[in-house]
């Protein structure tokens, strides 16, 4: 793990206390519309208005999900709100509320956890207005990490799950494709000193294109419009269109032929990358699909192809692809 900036010695999470750094970030977190009891108490308590609410769950762990030596406290918090939030979308829900629980060294400055405190507040006002910070935990830990909670709203629909698509039915997305991944190149490719470790020194040019890998803006309202609009099936693309649209393969019992015309001008990034968390839908080949959404196949009887050719469903798995020795 990198080394964090060095704080004043009273300024450490050690130093203050977590009472003290309670008081410092819950002003900066953002309200829940559905909250009707929010942050200070055991627990918060939040609305379901059709008696249901959408809940995930998402972690990211220095290392593997990033590095502080790339991504500033702010984009921390966005990211880990993102990602949520678009698992929230793909089920056709409504972001409503985050629990957000964050393990930190003991000498890490409070303004890390406060700049990771305006990343989920910025995020939510962004992406998925209403949608607020209602509770969490804090704790120590040689490692940072940040788990977040997730909740939504299906305002009286049924969710849209990843088992609906039908053979014939058309594939589309909404968001990016590849562009996560291939801002992680750029970062591996020009953000490492001489000896292969993480460069602290990101230049602005840099950090303007990789934002998609440190802080993904996907289209969270857009869930709720496929489901408006019929969508049979849905999820987000957080390990790559190959393997995530396999894993709607399998539950709906069809395959999928992407057209590789359709899928930008890097086809294999396309396929491949992942964490740009775009939605990936299915809809009745007579439905008009609903902005953003954009056709890029055809569900069909079996198997990951693209223009009819099989395709590897490759993508990122933490347990096979993660190595410690990488940084």
């Amino acid at each position: 793990m990198p080394s964090l900036p060095e704080p004043p010695i009273h300024d450490t999470l050690g130093a203050v206390g977590e009472g003290a750094v309670l008081a410092r970030i819950f002003p900066r977190l953002p309200a829940s519309a559905s909250e009707l009891l929010g942050p200070g108490d055991d627990a918060a308590v939040v609305a379901a208005p059709d008696g249901r609410f959408v809940v995930t769950t998402d972690m990211m762990v220095h290392g593997p999900d990033f590095r502080l030596a790339w991504s500033a406290p702010h984009d921390l918090g966005w990211k880990a709100a993102a990602s949520n939030l678009a698992d929230v979308a793909a089920m056709g829900a409504v972001p409503t509320a985050l629990v957000v629980a964050i393990a930190a060294p003991a000498d890490a400055p409070v303004s890390l956890l406060e700049g990771i405190a305006d990343g989920l507040r910025d995020a939510c006002a962004e992406l998925a207005p209403g949608c607020g910070v209602v509770g969490g935990d804090l704790s120590v830990s040689g490692t940072l990490t940040i788990a977040v909670t997730a909740f939504g709203d299906l305002e009286g629909r049924e969710p849209v799950l990843r088992s609906g698509a039908r053979i014939g039915d058309a594939v589309a997305v909404a968001g990016a494709l590849g562009e996560a991944a291939a801002a992680l190149r750029l970062l591996f490719a020009e953000a490492v000193d001489a000896e292969g470790h993480p460069d602290a020194r990101l230049a602005i040019s840099l950090l303007a294109r990789t934002a998609p890998q440190l802080a993904p803006t996907p289209p969270i309202s857009a869930g709720r419009a496929a489901a408006i609009a019929g969508a049979t099936a849905m999820l987000d693309l957080s390990d790559g269109l190959a393997i995530d649209s396999e894993r709607l393969a399998l539950a709906s019992g069809v395959g999928i032929d992407f057209d590789s015309a359709l899928l930008g001008d890097d086809p294999a990034t396309a396929m491949a990358g992942g964490e740009d968390h775009s939605l990936l839908a299915t809809f009745p080949p007579d439905v008009a699909l609903p902005p953003p959404f954009r056709r890029i196949g055809t569900c069909t009887a079996a198997g990951i192809s693209v223009d009819g050719d099989p395709y590897d469903p490759i993508g990122w798995d933490p347990y096979r692809d993660w190595s410690g020795s990488a940084g």
